[in-house]
């Protein structure tokens, strides 16, 4: 979800595991020189999923560690692929925490129809996290620090 810490997590984990380190949200908005709320506004938001799909069916997955936007899960075909190149991770943060999150931040770009709130997005969106994850780690209560090492210590325990 939008606010979950992904990018935070992906950094540091990223750099704990030596690997390369993606964010979708951020080669999308290099390649269109614009935020997301500026595509979603100017193009529409299905018009932003369709890019970050473009993107994850594109761009190299190895030796990296991928951070998403919030909407991958909407393409089968690019979650797909991502499980071919790794173990899928759902950081589970609470809805209220989320909002929290979300309305400190001004303009933040969500993938969702005009209307939607935050609560109708994580309705629709958490059961499709859960199908696609093979770990899902609670970011509710753990800094970012804490929720790359849960993660990098579960990761261990699958090389073993």
């Amino acid at each position: 979800m939008p606010g979950a810490g992904k990018s935070t997590v992906g950094v540091l984990l990223a750099k704990h595991l030596g690997l390369n380190f993606v964010d979708t949200d951020l080669l999308i908005q290099v390649r269109h020189h614009a935020t997301l709320q500026e595509i979603i506004d100017a193009r529409g938001y299905l018009e932003l999923r369709e890019l970050e799909q473009q993107v994850l069916l594109a761009m190299p997955l190895e030796d990296s560690l991928i951070s998403t936007g919030g909407s991958a899960v909407y393409s089968a075909v690019a979650m797909r692929r991502l499980a071919k190149a790794g173990p899928l991770v759902h950081i589970d943060v609470p809805m209220a925490v989320l909002q929290q999150r979300i309305d400190a931040e001004d303009g933040r770009g969500i993938a969702r129809p005009p209307g939607q709130d935050l609560a109708g997005v994580f309705q629709e969106r958490d059961p499709l996290y859960q199908q696609f994850a093979n770990f899902t780690v609670s970011g509710a209560n753990l800094s970012a620090e804490a929720t790359a090492r849960a993660i990098q210590h579960w990761l261990s325990g699958r090389q073993q």
